[in-house]
C-alpha cells in the first residue's frame, strides 16, 4: 500500500513541478531516490508520465492524467461544448483562452488555447487559480452562492502583489461591480506579468459551472483593451451557458 501511495504523491508532484526530475521529486517529497525512481518508472509503463523533450532524466505528465480528470467530473462534456466558442474567441482576440471550472474548493483550468504571439500567458492544465485574485476565480465568486464569499473573506485574502486586494470591503465591492458589468478583471493582482478578464458560464437555475477567460501579460492590457476583451468574453460565457442550457445537464 505504501509503494502505491508513494506513486500516487510522486505523480501528483511532477503535476506541479514540470519537468522533473529524481533529485528534486526527492527533496519535495522526503523520500529516497530509489523510491522516486520506482514510482517514475512505474508511472511511465502505465503511460502517466513521459520523459521531457531534450532531457529525457526530467519527466512531464501525459494527457492520460487529464483525460481521467475529465471523465471523472464530467469536463469532457463541457469542454466539447465550450472548446468551438473559445476558438472563436481565440480567433477575434488572438491572444490566450482559458476555461476554468470550480471543483472542491478550488479554481481549476482545465483548457487552454494559446495565442500566435511570441509573448504570451502559459498556465498547464490542472493548476489552481487564487478564488480572489485571478479573473476566473472573481468571476465565478460574484456569479455563486454569498455563503462561499463569506467563507473565503473569513479565512483571509492572501495578498500576492501591491494589486492584490485583501481589505474585505473593498473586495466585496470589486464583486458587485462585477456582477453589474457581467465580467471580472485581473490586473496583476496574481502575478505582476498576468492580466486577464474573465465571466462565468452558468448552468440550471443560474449556478456557475465554468468561466471564461482572455489572459494577456499585463504590458499588453490597456483601459480600452480591458473593456473589449470583457464585452468578447462575457458574450462567449453567455453563449457556452445557453449551449448548456439546451443540451441538458453536462
Amino acid at each position: 500500500m505504501q509503494n502505491v501511495l508513494n506513486t500516487l504523491r510522486v505523480l501528483e508532484e511532477v503535476a506541479e513541478r514540470q519537468p522533473a526530475g529524481v533529485a528534486e521529486l526527492s527533496r519535495a517529497l522526503e523520500l529516497p531516490k530509489s523510491s522516486v525512481q520506482r514510482a517514475l518508472v512505474t508511472l511511465h509503463t502505465a503511460d502517466w508520465i513521459r520523459p521531457a523533450p531534450g532531457t529525457p532524466t526530467r519527466w512531464l505528465v501525459t494527457t492520460k492524467a487529464l483525460r481521467v480528470g475529465r471523465r471523472a467530473s464530467g469536463e469532457l462534456g463541457l469542454r466539447d461544448i465550450a472548446v468551438p466558442v473559445m476558438e472563436e474567441l481565440r480567433r477575434r482576440t488572438d491572444e490566450t483562452v482559458h476555461l476554468a471550472i470550480p471543483e472542491g474548493g478550488q479554481i481549476v483550468l482545465i483548457e487552454r488555447l494559446e495565442t500566435s504571439k511570441p509573448v504570451r500567458i502559459i498556465l498547464p492544465l490542472g493548476h489552481n487559480l487564487p478564488a480572489h485574485a485571478s479573473a476566473n476565480g472573481k468571476a465565478l465568486l460574484a456569479a455563486g452562492p454569498a455563503r462561499t464569499v463569506e467563507e473565503l473573506v473569513a479565512r483571509g485574502l492572501e495578498r500576492f502583489t501591491d494589486a492584490s486586494i485583501t481589505d474585505p470591503g473593498a473586495f466585496l465591492g470589486e464583486l458587485a461591480a462585477i456582477r453589474e458589468r457581467g465580467y471580472a478583471t485581473n490586473r496583476g493582482e496574481w502575478r505582476d506579468d498576468v492580466s486577464a478578464v474573465a465571466a462565468a458560464v452558468t448552468g440550471a437555475g443560474g449556478v456557475p459551472v465554468a468561466s471564461i477567460s482572455v489572459n494577456v501579460p499585463t504590458s499588453r492590457m490597456t483601459d480600452e483593451s480591458q473593456l473589449a476583451l470583457g464585452v468578447a468574453v462575457r458574450e462567449a460565457a453567455r453563449t457556452v451557458g445557453e449551449m448548456i442550457g439546451r443540451m441538458g445537464p453536462v
